[in-house]
C-alpha cells in the first residue's frame, strides 16, 4: 500500500524468559501469517468479538486486557521481538486461550491476511509519532491505511487512537475527520477522556511525568 514502513526495526537482544515465549509458546499462541485471510474462528476455536491492537509494544495493556475480557478475542502485532516473547510468555504462563500474537507488518496482515468485517475493535496506543517533520510520512495513521482498516472492521466497529504528543493528535484529527466511513464519538474534531477500559501503561505514566498530554480518539465505523 505504501512503499515506507511505519517502524524501523532494531532487534534488541531478548531476556531468557522472553526467548522461552517464542520457545514455549509460538506454537499455540503465534500466527505466522499465510498468504491467504485467516479463518480466525479456526485459529480461535470460537466465534467471539475479535479486538486487534496494533504495535502492542511490550503487551503490557493487550495481556491485561484479555485477562479481564474471556469472552472477547484479541490479535496483537508488534514487529519487535522482545516485546512479543514477552506477551508470549505472559499469556502462555496465564493459560490464555483468546490471544494470539504475529510478529509482522500491520499493513501486510490487514491487507492480505484478514478479511473484510472480520474485526470489532482496532486499538492503535501510542504508535512512533515521528516527530521529525521530513519523517511525517512514516506516520502509521494515513488517509489510505485508515480506509484499509475500515474495508476490515464491521459497521459499529471502535477504532480507538491514543497518543502523547500533541502534534500526532492534530495529524490523526485531520486525517480522521475528513476519512468516510468513521464517526467522531466525541463530535467533530474532539478528544475523547480516557475511557477506563484502557490500561494506564508504564509508557504512558513515564509521559506523563514528562509533562506529555495524552489525546483519546475514539471513532466508530459507519456507512460512507
Amino acid at each position: 500500500m505504501r512503499p515506507l514502513r511505519s517502524f524501523v526495526l532494531r532487534q534488541g537482544r531478548m531476556t531468557p524468559a522472553q526467548q522461552r515465549g517464542f520457545e514455549l509458546y509460538w506454537q499455540s499462541l503465534g500466527i505466522d501469517p499465510p498468504g491467504r485471510p485467516l479463518d480466525l474462528d479456526q485459529v480461535f476455536g470460537r466465534s467471539a468479538p475479535r479486538v486487534l491492537e496494533i504495535g502492542f509494544g511490550n503487551g503490557e495493556a493487550l495481556l491485561e486486557c484479555a485477562q479481564r475480557e474471556p469472552e472477547r478475542d484479541f490479535l496483537g502485532i508488534e514487529v519487535h521481538g522482545p516485546g512479543v516473547g514477552r506477551v508470549l510468555n505472559g499469556a502462555g504462563q496465564a493459560g490464555l486461550r483468546n490471544l494470539r500474537v504475529l510478529q509482522h507488518d500491520a499493513v501486510e496482515v490487514l491487507r492480505d491476511n484478514l478479511a473484510p468485517g472480520s474485526l470489532d475493535e482496532v486499538r492503535i496506543w501510542f504508535p512512533d509519532p515521528w516527530p521529525k517533520k521530513r519523517h511525517h510520512k512514516r506516520r502509521l495513521v494515513q488517509p489510505a491505511f485508515v480506509a484499509l482498516l475500515r474495508s476490515r472492521v464491521r459497521g459499529g466497529a471502535r477504532l480507538h487512537l491514543a497518543t502523547d504528543w500533541p502534534a500526532y493528535a492534530a495529524h490523526m484529527l485531520e486525517v480522521m475527520e475528513a476519512a468516510p466511513g468513521w464517526r467522531n464519538l466525541a463530535g467533530p474534531g474532539q478528544a475523547s477522556p480516557r475511557p477506563p477500559w484502557r490500561p494506564l501503561t508504564h509508557f504512558e505514566q513515564r509521559g506523563l511525568r514528562l509533562g506529555h498530554p495524552v489525546a483519546d480518539l475514539l471513532y466508530e465505523a459507519v456507512d460512507a
